[in-house]
């Protein structure tokens, strides 16, 4: 039966009869208007639902997924500020709703209605998804989400404390603003909750301000899987640096009595908290799901007796805010309207192509004011006697920490992050000094979580920072990768382009490191980044190249609001050595900070025409090795590194290889998934050159003398291109 249908001929029969739910009485400091438009909110929340579904049986709206029975998240957007930015659960439309009662401007029936029929002229999202979001009311958009807000939402809550010291040119947010995140009791269980909440007291206990609110709204059930009764207050109530708060979402005088002094002690004591909020949930999870297939008809109707609208009519009537006839009248009113706004919304044009969908993918660029560089006083007191050594031949790891220096003097924005960055200077030595240079709220080192670490970088950067994460190792990475596939690389995608969160990741990885590690610090597959629509990755092969890439992969970032990854090759950050011992052929002098390699520009070293071996990292390194032996059995080759991973510079490829008999792609990544598919398919599809590919192996990197057994050699390499000419012939 239809479960929504049912709830509404309840509420209209019960409230007509003065047939209201028992419960304590109105109390606290919530105003009559205040409680009057709190309840508006949420009949057009509860509207809103019914339409929707309505909309979806009609063909003329898509997926939907409700917030009936939730409706006391309006409370709690009462109790806090426009300016406080919320990442909100899939299920707080009443907060968005109420929210837009304290902008001026907003016409939420009209915008949200738009999301549902999946109209072109949706405010957030273009039409793309039905999504919870607002420019306007600072509540950046999420997509059914478990969980996998909360990380970043710490990491805006952070931010405030380093924005009240040095002020990002691109500020959201004041600085007595707090952060709100909400979550359901189910999502409370996963990993990326728990280590949000971890993250958060951890941060807390040592005294950083972190002036965050969790809200988890518990309806006791996630999709079919009840949640043990007692678990959330259990499992909450007395962890160490986060304060909690409960109060009965189904009485708006509580809730927001409640949500107001939790949201006062966090705005006063900078610290984080959790408010457990009572809720029940109505019409089942989402879309056509039936309750009753998998909950005792029983269960669903006591939740639905206890629906917190009655519960409203019942506390405006005995605070003589509201009549229940009057809350009726309110309650058909808003409804009517609804139906007159809906028969409009679904004549909005819809997105039709390819191109319109993926318009958002990538994020409008944006003013910022310009930038001279440090002065040559600030250089000098900063580097000290490192910039006398610029001016000899230096290893990769050394250049990239220079750049990094000269970056952060330039921009007051960046502030890197990651597991031992700080004190330690990284596992390779490549952040050394930093944080001596630029302070730990600059230089950040946090605890181990990789999920924890994106979202600090995804957070602050919502609020105008230029984040610089480190991730240790590539493997780590699929730790959180969803941090960069569902929520950084998604946000400009689902918000139109009018949120986004532009960052520069770096990650030391793929192979041939010597007797170190296995498969952990060792990873030659970069596939889970380079299939993420929207995101760069750059991979140099040489110091200089690094410097040059990573400035560019920060004007991206900080001008164009891109999503960067910088991938260093770990076996090549102390590379000296290019054919022999000694000879200093792979070290390079450090470049003039104003120089770049612009996104798309490939490398070329030679003119060869015989063969043409296109390659990036480690593989460029060998690639020039072989390119020497080659020579000298008269075979005359070019190497072309083309450093961008993603998108391939395809124009520059083939540029680099016209004129040339043959090509040999060589690719240190796997040979399902590598790199090397991607350039392949370019030649086959755009070039008649006549071509061939040499790859790492389907394999995981052994530890010892086997290290490198599983990829491309130098010798390999030879061998290939002799091969590939003799077919020629």
């Amino acid at each position: 039966m239809d479960r929504a249908k049912i709830v509404h001929e309840n509420f209209r029969r019960r409230v007509a009869a003065g047939d209201l739910p028992p419960g304590a009485a109105p109390d606290g400091p919530l105003t009559t208007p205040e409680a009057v438009t709190i309840f508006r909110s949420a009949c057009l929340c509860r509207a809103l639902d019914r339409k929707s579904r309505a909309m979806q049986a009609a063909g003329q709206g898509f997926y939907t997924i409700g917030s009936s029975g939730h409706e006391g998240m309006a409370a709690v957007a009462a109790a806090l500020r426009p300016t406080d930015m919320a990442f909100l659960h899939y299920r707080d439309a009443a907060f968005q709703i109420q929210r837009g009662e304290q902008v001026p401007g907003q016409s939420m029936a009209w915008d949200m209605l738009l999301s549902f029929a999946c109209s072109a002229e949706d405010p957030i999202s273009g039409g793309r998804h039905k999504v919870l979001g607002s420019k306007a009311l600072n509540i950046p958009p999420q997509t059914s989400t478990i969980a996998s807000h909360l990380p970043k939402a710490v990491g805006a809550a952070y931010s405030l404390g380093p924005a009240r010291k040095r002020k990002p040119e691109h500020a959201t947010m004041p600085d007595d603003a707090i952060v709100m995140c909400s979550f359901g009791d189910a999502s409370a269980n996963h990993s990326t909750a728990q280590g949000a909440f971890n993250t958060a007291q951890w941060t807390s206990y040592q005294s950083v301000p972190l002036p965050l609110l969790f809200v988890c709204e518990d309806n006791g059930i996630g999709i079919s899987t009840k949640t043990p009764q007692g678990w959330i207050g259990a499992s909450f109530a007395h962890r160490p640096g986060m304060k909690y708060f409960i109060c009965d979402g189904l009485d708006l005088y509580d809730t927001y009595k409640v949500a107001q002094q939790a949201a006062d002690y966090v705005r006063t004591r900078r610290k984080p908290a959790f408010l457990h909020i009572r809720t029940v949930r109505l019409y089942g999870h989402a879309g056509a799901d039936v309750p009753t297939t998998y909950l005792a008809k029983s269960e669903v109707e006591a939740d639905e007796a206890n629906d917190p609208l009655l519960h409203s009519v019942r506390l405006l009537d005995q605070a003589g805010a509201l009549t229940p006839a009057a809350a009726l009248d309110i309650y058909d009113q808003v409804n009517a309207r609804v139906e007159r706004v809906a028969d409009q919304v679904v004549t909005r044009p819809r997105l039709e192509t390819a191109a319109q969908v993926m318009a958002s993918i990538i994020p409008p660029k944006r003013d910022c004011a310009p930038t001279n560089g440090p002065s040559a006083d600030a250089r000098a007191q900063t580097f000290g006697g490192d910039l006398k050594a610029m001016q000899d031949p230096q290893i990769m790891s050394r250049l990239i920490n220079w750049t990094l220096t000269d970056l952060m003097l330039e921009h007051g924005e960046i502030a890197l992050m990651g597991e031992d960055v700080g004190r330690k200077g990284g596992v390779y030595g490549v952040t050394q000094k930093l944080a001596a240079r630029f302070g730990p709220d600059r230089v950040i080192d946090t605890l181990l979580d990789e999920q924890s670490i994106l979202g600090l970088g995804i957070g602050m950067a919502q609020n105008g920072f230029l984040p610089m994460p480190e991730i240790q190792f590539l493997a780590y990475l699929h730790n959180a990768e969803d941090q960069l596939r569902g929520e950084a690389a998604t946000l400009p995608f689902f918000s139109n382009g009018q949120f986004t969160n532009p960052m520069v990741l770096r990650i030391a990885g793929l192979g041939y490191q010597k007797g170190f590690g296995g498969h952990f610090h060792n990873d030659n597959s970069v596939a889970v980044l380079r299939d993420i629509p929207g995101l760069i990755l750059a991979c140099p092969s040489n110091g200089a190249d690094a410097a040059r890439m990573l400035r560019e992969c920060v004007r991206l970032a900080r001008e164009e609001q891109r999503l960067v990854v910088f991938l260093e090759p770990i076996a090549l950050y102390p590379m000296r050595d290019l054919h022999e011992a000694g000879d200093g052929g792979w070290m390079q002098s450090y470049p003039d900070p104003s120089e770049r390699i612009g996104m798309g520009e490939v490398g070329q070293t030679g003119d060869g025409t015989d063969v043409a071996i296109v390659t990036f990292g480690n593989g460029t390194y060998l690639s020039t090795q072989a390119q020497w032996r080659l020579a000298a059995d008269g075979v005359n080759t070019r190497v072309i590194d083309i450093r961008w991973l993603s998108p391939l510079p395809e124009q520059a490829i083939l540029e680099a290889v016209a004129g040339c008999k043959s090509v040999l792609v060589v690719d240190e990544t796997r040979r399902t998934g590598g790199v090397a598919e991607g350039v392949m398919t370019l030649l086959g599809e755009r070039s008649s050159i006549p071509r061939a590919r040499l790859v790492a192996e389907d394999s995981f990197i052994a530890t010892g003398p086997a290290y490198a057994a599983t990829m491309p050699s130098a010798d390999s390499i030879v061998m290939a291109a002799k091969d590939l000419l003799e077919h020629l012939t």
